[in-house]
């Protein structure tokens, strides 16, 4: 990615499709040029911790909200230290942000963190183009990054851009030395977290049901994990293919070994599958956003959940499976397409969701999983 801070407001900018097809609008954010996989996010809210989820590595979001920044951007909601996605597309920008927590303008923001975007386009025609196609590799093009370039040669530059799928990304975002948050009031349990792209909100979450939480780098070991005496063990959410992932699925298959209460949500969700012998496949276009239905096969509760996932599990859902670890079953599915949304074992104290319980940003309703997770770990104590 190449950017430059000045000029975002007049510049012409151009989004260019790897299938050819070619949008053109304004500048948004910062000028430049930047490459990545195009997708779509359905959330009209909570945009600023879209940007700052490390799952968003190497992506382009596409929002399919009209209008975004309307509520400006602050210091409190980010849930990472940066943004990460690769680029931002939008229609109608805010001209004036209009809240009482606001500090500055998401453009202002985007610019500061060279975030190249584009604005101005229709983004009901470009994500009805990414359902009919699927997701595919996009660049976006502002400033003297275009201008007198050809087509075909901007074209020639997104077929050059890696491709998701077979992308090894968790420990590109993941933190690189262990930090501890806090439980808040009494500590209860002690748990340690495999940061695959965790975002800030999941800790907090176990802290407050009194859990001290070890937040350990995508490449700890069996013995990294075990060396704080953890009563839990929980994998994160994060960016790229599981299919890649090999040093996690190994940490997880000891921990099942060692039947340690176990907890993973969406990038860990895929990891306890591929932990258990299952295969994972990349979606036609994903399910990002914070209005997805989803049914917990165990209540028959049906949820509104939040979801940022191109990957899946590819595991039964009409029949319990045998593993290596006891048997399995899908706990959780996506009312929308059938897509296994969550994974539990039924020998040992191990289970999963594909989508994200933490409610940064989007609904509460899949807030009980955590409590679920202390339940298991009070059993196992007891």
């Amino acid at each position: 990615m190449t950017t430059s801070t000045r000029g975002a407001a007049k510049a012409p900018a151009v989004l260019v499709l790897e299938d050819g097809r070619i949008f053109r609008g304004r500048a948004y954010g910062a000028v430049g040029e930047t490459f990545g996989e195009a997708v779509f996010s359905t959330g009209m809210t909570g945009y600023q911790e879209t940007l700052t989820d490390p799952s968003y590595h190497r992506q382009v979001v596409v929002m399919t909200a009209p209008h975004v920044g309307n509520t400006g951007v602050n210091d409190e909601d980010p849930e990472s230290s940066r943004i990460w996605v690769a680029g931002y597309v939008v229609r109608d920008p805010a001209r004036v942000p209009s809240n009482w927590r606001s500090q500055r303008s998401l453009d202002e923001e985007l610019v500061k963190q060279g975030v190249v975007g584009i604005s101005g386009i229709d983004t009901r025609a470009l994500t009805r183009h990414l359902r009919e196609r699927g997701a595919m590799r996009v660049g976006i093009f502002s400033g003297a990054a275009w201008e007198g370039v050809r087509d075909a040669a901007l074209l020639a530059r997104v077929l050059e851009a890696p491709q998701m799928k077979g992308a090894d990304l968790a420990a590109e975002v993941a933190t690189k030395e262990t930090y501890v948050v806090p439980a808040i009031g009494e500590k209860r349990f002690t748990v340690a977290a495999v940061d695959l792209g965790i975002k800030g909100m999941t800790p907090h979450r176990m802290a407050e049901r009194g859990i001290e939480v070890h937040v350990l780098p995508a490449t700890a070991t069996v013995e990294d994990v075990y060396a704080v005496n953890p009563d839990g063990v929980f994998f994160s959410n994060g960016p790229g293919d599981p299919a890649t992932a090999d040093g996690p699925v190994s940490v997880m298959q000891g921990v099942l070994e060692r039947r340690t209460p176990l907890f993973g949500i969406c990038f860990g969700n895929q990891i306890l599958g591929r932990a258990l012998g299952f295969g994972t496949y990349k979606l036609k276009y994903g399910h990002r956003g914070i209005n997805q239905p989803v049914q917990d096969r165990t209540t028959g509760k049906v949820e509104i959940t939040a979801h940022n996932h191109g990957f899946a599990v590819d595991a039964p859902l009409d029949k319990v499976s045998d593993t290596a670890y006891g048997r399995a079953e899908v706990s959780h599915v996506c009312l929308n397409d059938q897509v296994v949304e969550g994974l539990q074992l039924l020998d040992q104290p191990a289970f999963s969701v594909q989508y994200h319980p933490e409610a940064a940003a989007g609904p509460h309703d899949a807030a009980y999983l955590f409590d679920r997770f202390v339940n298991l770990m009070e059993a196992e104590r007891a």
